[in-house]
């Protein structure tokens, strides 16, 4: 299994997260193609160069926007103006403020792939919101600089593009460091880490106070809660490649973003992950069915329910829920909103999996989808995917079982379990 493994060690931007992508090895010339399909291109430059902190050698990238006087910093916070346009020193009006939809609108009609796309609009969704929580405006309505401003939407496409050209199966991170201290933007003086930041990272492992200036920024928190799958500080695989971005800032510690290219080597997937539950004696049985397909829709990776006995003799059902991180917090809406719970237990679980791959079977019936499962590189289990044999069922008006015995006999035939 491929590894990407982001290694946090003084934090993360969007300038250093291009610059530790490209030292890994993304071509650079790639990049430059893929974000000239944004039609942008008139608006800044994209400046790549080796540089150097603290004895560690790495790429650094710098957005610099053309006819403005603004100098390109990911270390300072850039905070929401809601539709106002900030004033340079020099009485310049900065670069246009873009809100969701522009820039929904701007990916959306390029020619960027479909999987740089989908990336691309899940972090800056996360700005988005984060934004919008914090300045109280709706989703749509807010004008902010760390979203529309041209060198966010260069270093949030950029990171789609790199991550789309790298083709890792997993990404994992360490805990992420904030910094600390205060800085100063439009509305007056804020703590560090920013508000947008802090509500970015919600439900990921941090620290704080390693030195006293803003280490991540709302672009790098982002491109973490999109795109990491584990948080931790426990490496566990075998290292490829080691790319460095160099920050912009001279700091005590070295100034960079670590990434690594790696290799899990294991006979089974280990992952991370929490159950939920909770004990229901009050509600009406015919709703766990609605429930669970809601569950489900919301990221849910499994559900099931128990007969148990409350005190008193009350009969009672536990609902478990089987989740990750990044959807907990939908499927505690769900049980909170459509339950009659009021109460959930959570702890967390490792979850083991065989390695699996699925396979189209060509039946007399039609095809069939069959997922098979391998321990030590071993194929030791298979089986028909139930929704292609109901579909099959039905439309042809037959026996369920009958769709599945074909199936299994058109494996056996094929030699599909060697």
């Amino acid at each position: 299994m491929k590894v990407l493994y982001y290694d946090c060690l003084c934090g993360i931007s969007g300038d250093m997260n291009l610059g530790a992508l490209l030292d890994l090895g993304v071509d650079e010339d790639y990049l430059r193609r893929e974000l000239s399909k944004l039609n942008l291109d008139a608006e800044y430059e994209l400046q790549v160069k080796k540089d150097n902190k603290k004895g560690i050698s790495g790429t650094r990238v710098d957005v610099v926007l053309k006819n403005v006087p603004h100098v390109h910093d990911h270390h300072h916070h850039h905070e929401a103006h809601n539709g106002m346009e900030e004033e340079s020193d020099s009485g310049h009006t900065h670069h246009a403020h873009r809100n969701l939809k522009d820039i929904e609108n701007i990916i959306i009609n390029s020619s960027l792939s479909d999987m740089a796309k989908k990336l691309s609009l899940a972090i800056f969704m996360k700005v988005a919101e984060a934004e919008g929580k914090v300045h109280g405006k709706p989703l749509y309505e807010v004008h902010f600089h760390e979203v529309g401003a041209v060198d966010s939407i260069v270093d949030i496409v950029g990171a789609a593009v790199c991550l789309d050209y790298l083709k890792v199966d997993k990404v994992m991170a360490s805990s992420v460091q904030l910094g600390g201290g205060f800085v100063k933007c439009a509305h007056g003086i804020i703590p560090i880490p920013a508000p947008a930041t802090v509500e970015i990272l919600k439900n990921i492992p941090v620290k704080s106070g390693k030195v006293p200036f803003e280490t991540t920024t709302p672009t790098g928190a982002a491109i973490l809660a999109a795109n990491v799958g584990t948080f931790t500080d426990h490496m566990d695989f075998s290292v490829e490649k080691i790319g460095y971005g160099i920050g912009h800032r001279d700091l005590e510690i070295p100034n960079v973003l670590r990434i690594y290219i790696g290799y899990q080597e294991r006979a089974d997937k280990r992952e991370e992950q929490y159950i939920l539950e909770t004990n229901i004696d009050d509600m009406n049985p015919e709703l766990y069915g609605y429930i669970e397909e809601k569950l489900f829709e919301q990221g849910a990776l499994d559900v099931f329910k128990t007969a148990i006995s409350m005190k008193k003799g009350r009969a009672a059902t536990k609902l478990s829920v089987l989740v990750d991180e990044k959807q907990e917090k939908n499927v505690l809406d769900i049980i909170f909103r459509e339950t009659t719970s009021i109460g959930v237990r959570k702890y967390k679980v490792e979850k083991i999996m065989l390695q699996r791959d699925f396979v189209k079977i060509s039946t007399q019936y039609g095809n069939v989808t069959v997922k098979n499962a391998y321990y030590q590189g071993e194929k030791v289990k298979y089986k028909p995917e139930y929704e292609d044999c109901k579909r099959i069922a039905k439309e042809k008006n037959i026996p369920i079982a009958r769709v599945y015995k074909e199936v299994y006999k058109m494996i056996e035939a094929n030699d599909y379990d060697k």
